[in-house]
């Protein structure tokens, strides 16, 4: 698997066009921290780590829904394997007006486009929610 966040951000997309309140992905530290983001900013319930039917790690992922529609309605990689996008402080965009939420890597750790700019760092630009 070349994208791995790529991955779990379709699968996180495909559940939710389905209507499943959980998805299964494979568990690696990245992906933990842009969930962990993710909650905080209230895209999803939570998630939890499990053992996957093949003996791997694992993250289970509890999606969230308000009246029947999904809470996250536009998820997008931002910055991929063949090209990396990577932004200053004063360069970080804001999604929709600030309605949605850029999820970036910074050398302060993975965190959303509002805490870098109080944090004043600038980074890899890894996906935007809405």
């Amino acid at each position: 698997m070349n994208d791995p966040l790529g991955d779990m951000l379709t699968r996180i997309r495909n559940a939710q066009m389905r209507g499943k309140s959980t998805v299964v992905t494979p568990a690696s530290k990245l992906r933990a921290w842009v969930l962990d983001v993710l909650a905080d900013e209230g895209y999803i319930r939570g998630y939890e780590k499990v053992t996957g039917a093949d003996g791997h790690p694992a993250i289970e992922i509890s999606l969230k829904y308000y009246d029947g529609a999904p809470v996250i309605r536009e998820i997008k990689r931002v910055s991929k394997p063949g090209r990396r996008v990577y932004m200053a402080t004063r360069d970080v965009p804001s999604v929709r007006q600030g309605l949605g939420v850029s999820i970036i890597s910074t050398s302060k750790g993975v965190m959303s486009d509002a805490s870098a700019r109080t944090a004043n760092v600038g980074g890899e630009v890894l996906c935007t929610v809405f």
